[in-house]
This record gives C-alpha cells, sequence and structure tokens, in this order.
C-alpha cells in the first residue's frame, strides 16, 4: 500500500464527505496475513459473522413466538354467507372504518369481559400455537461455544457462564483462554506498542523535551526496553500462591516468570521487598516492634512497656 485515506469528522462528530491521506510509512496497520494472496485485512471475528446472524434471527423468531403464545387470536368461520358487505370497496372518508376494505367484512377486537352476539351461523375458532421455546437456550449456548471455539476462547469466557463449571473445569478454560489472550498481547507487543514507544522516544528527543546524553550514538541503549501485560487473577488464589512457591524452591520456575505472570516487575517487587523489610527492622531496633507476632500484638505491647515505664517515672518514648 501506498496511502491509507482516513475519513475526516467534524468537531462536532459528525462524519464528513472529505478522506485525509496519510502515506503508508506513517501508518501502523494491525492486521494478520493468512493467505498468501491476501492483500488487505480480514476481521477475526469472520468465522463468528454467520453464527452470530443466525442467533440473532432465531432469537427475533422465539420472541415472536412467544408473543403468539401470549397472545388470545380467534377465526371467525362464517357458514351462511351474508352477501355484499356495506364494508367492501367503500373507504374510511365515508365513515365506514369498522369495516376491512381488503375482505369487506365488520372488524371485530376482543376484550376483556366482553358479551358478543354473533351473526346467524358464525362460529369461533381460536389459535393456539403448538410448540414451546424450551430448547432456544440450549441452541443459543451451542452458537456460542462456536463462536467462542472461532475465537480461541472458552463457552464460559464468551457467555459469562459459569453455571456448569468446577472449580477445575474453570481453571482449564482459564489457562486455554488466556493463551489466546499472551498470543494477542505479544503480536500488540510486537506490531503496535514496540513501534508506539520508539516514536514517543525519539519525537521527545528531538523536540528537546528528553534529554538523553549520545542517544544516537547509544539509540539501541535507550530504547531497550520491556513490556508487562496485565496480570491474571486466579480463581483460588492460595493454591497457586503455594503452586508458585513450590515450582521457584524447586528450580522449575523464577521469580521473574511469577510476577509477570501476575502483572508485576520482578526488580519492583524485590525493591519494595528490601524497603519493607529495612522498614521492619528499623521499627525492632527502635522501638522494639516485631512483625512476626503480627502488627497489632506488637503495638499492644510497646504502648503498654511505655505506660509501664511512665509510670514508674522512667520516662521514655
Amino acid at each position: 500500500p501506498l496511502a491509507y485515506h482516513f475519513r475526516t469528522y467534524s468537531p462536532d462528530g459528525w462524519l464528513t464527505e472529505k478522506t485525509e491521506r496519510i502515506p503508508a510509512d506513517r501508518v501502523l496497520a494491525l492486521w494478520r496475513k493468512t493467505m498468501p494472496s491476501q492483500i488487505r485485512e480480514i476481521t477475526p471475528l469472520a468465522p463468528a459473522i454467520t453464527r452470530s446472524n443466525d442467533t440473532e434471527e432465531y432469537l427475533d423468531a422465539v420472541g415472536i413466538k412467544e408473543k403468539i403464545l401470549a397472545s388470545l387470536s380467534v377465526f371467525i368461520k362464517k357458514l351462511i354467507p351474508g352477501g355484499v358487505s356495506p364494508g367492501r370497496g367503500v373507504g374510511t372518508a365515508n365513515g365506514n372504518d369498522d369495516y376491512d376494505s381488503k375482505t369487506g367484512y365488520k372488524k371485530k377486537r376482543i376484550a376483556p369481559g366482553m358479551i358478543m352476539e354473533m351473526q346467524p351461523g358464525d362460529e369461533v375458532q381460536s389459535v393456539i400455537p403448538t410448540g414451546q421455546a424450551a430448547n432456544a437456550r440450549d441452541l443459543v449456548s451451542l452458537h456460542q461455544r462456536l463462536i467462542g471455539s472461532g475465537q480461541g476462547l472458552s463457552y464460559e469466557a464468551t457467555s459469562r457462564d459459569m453455571s456448569q463449571v468446577n472449580y477445575s473445569s474453570a481453571r482449564q478454560g482459564l489457562l486455554e483462554d488466556q493463551r489466546t489472550y499472551e498470543d494477542w498481547q505479544q503480536w500488540l507487543i510486537d506490531h503496535f506498542l514496540s513501534e508506539v514507544y520508539t516514536e514517543v522516544i525519539i519525537s521527545a528527543v528531538l523536540s528537546g523535551e528528553l534529554s538523553l546524553p549520545g542517544f544516537w550514538s547509544k539509540k539501541g541503549t535507550y530504547l531497550n526496553h520491556e513490556w508487562i501485560a496485565p496480570g491474571w487473577s486466579w480463581i483460588d488464589p492460595l493454591k497457586e500462591i503455594k503452586a508458585n512457591e513450590l515450582s521457584i524452591s524447586t528450580g522449575q520456575d523464577n521469580l521473574a516468570n511469577v510476577c509477570a505472570r501476575t502483572g508485576y516487575d520482578w526488580r519492583e517487587v524485590m525493591g519494595q521487598r528490601a524497603r519493607e523489610l529495612a522498614f521492619q527492622k528499623e521499627l525492632e531496633v527502635k522501638y522494639g516492634i516485631s512483625m512476626k507476632g503480627g502488627v497489632e500484638v506488637a503495638y499492644e505491647t510497646a504502648a503498654g512497656n511505655a505506660a509501664e515505664n511512665n509510670a514508674k517515672g522512667t520516662g521514655g518514648n
């Protein structure tokens, strides 16, 4: 592509008929090429479009069917023809609004508690549609499963329906979904986020907003960075923490991977932990407060010792 033409909007948000031409080297086109002959993007939701359309049409039909079931419809069967109806061919301008202009029969309406006398030979037949929409839930669930599988996601992730899962199945589905999310996250990092990061840093240096000595000779060093994706919350945190502790102690995993899975930088975690331990040591030396027995117990003990010292006249803080 040589350029992209973007539609423009007015300041108040209305779409105009004008387009703005942007050279292709200034555009980040985020799309995956899955076929050698593919020359433009195809939405990843393409496999789910027909299923979504089928589900929408089915739900519309079910809704109409339920409305009919909730209504009372009757047909009046005339056994004796009544001849030419005064309403046939007569428009509403003559005041005959009670007659159907197509059939010539008088219009009738059913009201609660009404008593209506019929013409001789007229017979009333009620319309009661058969069948129920009890299988609608199963069919919609099936379509949601097909839509989710087309995106590499589980049924629970696409429908938010957790009524048929337990801990093991929910965790298994979550792990499979995370693999899909991680694939898209890494793809965005490689094709979009890193590109934007580089452009922002270079623009800041050129504009003077960011002063980096020897930037152009050390460009690779200054632009070296690491992306940490949002972390995942586990179904049972206690089990996951014990599993992480065991995997780190046995050398099967490391702190960097564990922190990355929860959305944290292991350097920041260790730095924060070091500051907490240093502050804890300061409290122990200065006030005799130990965190081992719990914060509340430690402060109560320290307060009691101070009150006892004051009573004896020895002072102290």
